[in-house]
């Protein structure tokens, strides 16, 4: 069954992307740049954690949702949270590069399909 907090927590997950992506608008693209910025380091960390969590959340609401990857976004949640000493600027530089832009894409379609499937069965179809 389709529940209404898993709209509200994929959701989320997207507008913490989004504000990832408003991060880096006119900003140079170049992990030189953004190793010495740690107050945009930051905030990519508190994004993630906030991704990690409401995946976390999802799984444990509507185990039926698959999300790729969900185990390693999970992980790395808790990587921030609890090893946050040992975060390199190197690895957030791989999620703002490639993983959260992947994530995008599987977030928008599952996002999507979920919301469909919330309508047919509050409409009894």
């Amino acid at each position: 069954m389709a529940k209404e907090e898993v709209l509200t927590y994929l959701q989320d997950i997207l507008d913490a992307i989004s504000d990832v992506e408003l991060f880096f608008v006119d900003y140079p693209r170049r992990f030189d740049v953004f190793e010495k910025d740690y107050l945009r380091r930051s905030a990519v960390e508190r994004k993630a954690e906030i991704m990690g969590e409401a995946i976390n959340r999802i799984k444990k609401a509507d185990p039926t949702v698959i999300i790729p990857n969900a185990r390693a976004i999970i992980d790395t949640r808790n990587r921030i949270i609890h090893a946050y000493d040992n975060v390199q600027p190197e690895f957030l530089w791989g999620l703002v590069i490639r993983h959260i832009p992947e994530l995008k894409k599987d977030i928008q379609q599952i996002l999507a399909e979920y919301e469909d499937r919330f309508k047919r069965e509050n409409q009894g179809l």
